[in-house]
């Protein structure tokens, strides 16, 4: 008896290419995530992580290059590769005038969830302390109230692929706290993880191994540990220089 194929990754870039005009914001980037794992896009400003993953969650098209979510091409199934996404952009998404609350229900209308959704946005309110302001409108929200409240839509309906860009900029610890709890619900049930930001000890706490960005291009390949303390401040320091 031979064992079963393996599935296929539930995230898979190949040769991916973005162009804006002339300028080339990523260039022949490479990307396969499991179902379970985390992986993290690590670089500075301007490097192409939230390129790569506003073209992930489908936002714009590549120029060039194959993307395919839970092995369907997300060329050939826009709508359907969209619907196994949840996304945290880096930054806006949310709606000025709409409550928190507003937000979730609006998802869970759009994509059609039971009635069980309540108790799912109740906790993921309390959990990244949002709930005294769940009926509050997003306009008075703080950065960091924002980026909290992007995790918990993204996560919220427990997506195959779980897409956070830049999710710790201007966090607290108990925002920071939360959205790796998150991550690591997400793993537990199978989803695939992928976590864009410049923070490298942020990046060891949240994913398996990262990616380092410059330029547009993949400079290095790393795993957690060897991100971890000064040597591996130093080693991704020489691979942003």
């Amino acid at each position: 008896m031979y064992p079963p194929p393996a599935p296929p990754p539930a995230v898979e870039v190949h040769d991916l290419w973005v162009r804006f005009g002339e300028v080339e914001a990523v260039r022949g980037v490479d990307l396969s995530v499991r179902a379970g794992e985390s992986v993290g896009l690590l670089g500075r400003n301007g490097a192409g992580k939230s390129t790569t993953m506003k073209v992930l969650a489908g936002v714009f098209p590549a120029s060039a290059g194959h993307v395919r979510i839970t092995g369907l091409d997300q060329h050939r199934h826009p709508m359907a590769t969209k619907r196994l996404v949840g996304y945290c952009p880096d930054v806006g998404g949310l709606v000025p005038r709409a409550t928190p609350w507003e937000h979730l229900q609006l998802a869970a209308r759009l994509r059609r969830l039971d009635a069980s959704w309540e108790d799912r946005a109740r906790d993921l309110l309390e959990r990244f302390d949002l709930g005294d302001v769940a009926h509050r409108v997003t306009a008075g929200f703080s950065h960091g109230m924002g980026r909290r409240l992007s995790v918990v839509l993204a996560a919220f309906h427990g997506p195959a692929v779980l897409l956070l860009d830049e999710p710790f900029d201007g966090v607290d610890p108990l925002g920071v706290e939360a959205t790796l709890e998150v991550i690591a619900d997400a793993r537990a049930t199978g989803a695939a993880v992928v976590v864009s930001t410049h923070l490298r000890d942020l990046a060891v706490d949240a994913c398996d191994h990262a990616h380092v960005l410059r330029g547009g291009r993949v400079v290095g390949s790393l795993a957690d540990h060897e991100l971890e303390g000064e040597a591996g401040a130093g080693v991704y320091r020489a691979l942003l220089d």
